[in-house]
């Protein structure tokens, strides 16, 4: 199995590292990644500049730009063989409910499946550097069973593993996404030239939480698996828009 490994925390991030190390023990992986930080940068693309990759002396390939460019150069580039499969990760934070709209790490995974790929996003329950090595088994675990039983790329596995050992995971449950209430209103401050800025504020607390979500399986100790569709079709709701259609026209 031929594997792009990407992630939106940079290339030198040691989530990164250690799911290359395990991923590397039964496949063969590229690492393509953002030089920096990219959090936040969902599925943007680099437009207005070219993109310049580098081989680092530990063979990963760093790109100035998103995450999107890099799944978008391991599989359309000639930089290597087209890759069976997209993994993108670990990130140093969850990525749960409301978050993947905004998620680089997500944005990678998706964008793989955009090119026909399956495809699995990676993060961890809780913000932290420890335990990385926990999410990287369970990602090779996840990796062996869709080697041996393919399934469809019509969707992203989002993968949120708790911040703990391995020994003390306590299973895997398939989840739904659940959500937040709205973010901290935003941080006024200024720059120590006095001019205005602003900086976001902490993120929402949790507002659906209940059972069957990602958050409360990782709060229990189960690996939150959360198939994500790109279709955003608002599908339960099409019946009252064209209710109101109707009304209107």
């Amino acid at each position: 199995m031929r594997i792009l490994l990407s992630n939106d925390d940079g290339v030198r991030a040691p989530g990164l590292a250690a799911l290359h190390k395990e991923l590397s023990k039964i496949a063969d992986v590229t690492v393509i990644a953002p030089d920096r930080n990219c959090s936040g940068a969902s599925n943007s693309l680099t437009l207005h500049n070219p993109l310049r990759v580098e081989q680092l002396e530990n063979g990963f390939f760093s790109v100035n730009g998103t995450p999107t460019d890099c799944v978008h150069i391991g599989t359309n580039s000639p930089l290597g063989e087209s890759p069976d499969l997209v993994v993108s990760g670990i990130n140093d934070a969850p990525n749960m409910g409301d978050d993947v709209i905004y998620s680089g790490t997500v944005a990678a995974a998706t964008e793989g499946r955009f090119l026909g790929l399956p495809a699995i996003a990676v993060s961890m329950g809780e913000y932290g550097h420890d335990f990385y090595e926990t999410a990287a088994r369970v990602v090779a675990e996840l990796v062996g069973q869709l080697d041996r039983d393919p399934i469809s790329s019509d969707f992203v596995l989002n993968v949120n593993v708790p911040y703990r050992p391995y020994e003390q995971i306590k299973g895997i449950q398939m989840t739904r996404l659940g959500r937040r209430h709205r973010a901290e209103t935003m941080v006024r401050d200024s720059d120590p030239w006095g001019r205005e800025i602003f900086w976001y504020g902490p993120v929402g607390p949790h507002r659906d939480d209940g059972p069957g979500t990602d958050f409360a399986a990782v709060a229990d100790g189960y690996v939150s698996v959360t198939p994500l569709t790109v279709d955003m079709t608002a599908r339960d709701d099409r019946e009252k828009v064209q209710q109101w259609l109707t009304k209107h026209t």
